[in-house]
């Protein structure tokens, strides 16, 4: 006889001890790991599908991190840009930079932009005219020709606006800045 017959492992013909018969288990003790089977692979799946796509997402967004689009200004497809009522009363300014061997003259003709329906602002800018126009001389005769130049125009605008908005408007805000005219010219 072998070793597998003694054990009996299949219950197969073992004589019955105390005339009793043998009760098979069925029904939902067989039934249960076949579920937690199914359920567990389940979970897996899920948790699976669920890394992916988060990892998959994290790629196409760059880490999560906003993404800033620049767009050209000639593309048709540039949102509309704002409107502003134009402030345009400063006229022609015309001052000498602040070089000293060899003084440069500037000549300026600046609008300033502001929110269209804002009459509170239109009423301010107009009644400080003067101080406006003794504003922007000043501002160029502080500058050098070098920090005249066009390439360096943006940031002229961005801080006389910001100049105009903390130091000296009141009620009014500087939208935008705008140069009808920005001469510079070395003086003879």
């Amino acid at each position: 006889m072998s070793d597998s017959d003694d054990l009996d492992l299949d219950g197969g013909d073992a004589p019955e001890s105390g005339g009793a018969s043998k009760k098979r288990g069925g029904g939902l003790g067989n039934l249960l790991p076949s579920i937690l089977k199914f359920v567990a692979i389940g979970l897996g799946a899920l948790i699976f599908i669920v890394t992916v796509s988060v990892i998959t997402y994290n790629i196409m967004n760059k880490g999560g991190k906003a993404q800033t689009v620049v767009s050209d200004p000639l593309s048709p497809y540039v949102g509309r840009r704002p409107e502003y009522a134009m402030y345009t009363m400063l006229g022609s300014i015309q001052t000498r930079t602040r070089d000293f061997p060899n003084s440069y003259s500037v000549s300026v003709e600046m609008v300033i932009g502001y929110d269209l329906n804002d009459q509170a602002a239109s009423s301010e800018l107009i009644g400080r005219t003067i101080e406006l126009q003794d504003f922007v001389r000043r501002y160029f005769a502080g500058k050098t020709a070098a920090e005249l130049a066009p390439d360096r125009e943006e940031e002229l605008k961005a801080d006389i606006r910001e100049m105009l908005n903390t130091r000296f408007l009141d009620t009014a805000r500087a939208r935008i800045i705008l140069f009808r005219r920005l001469d510079v010219m070395e003086a003879f």
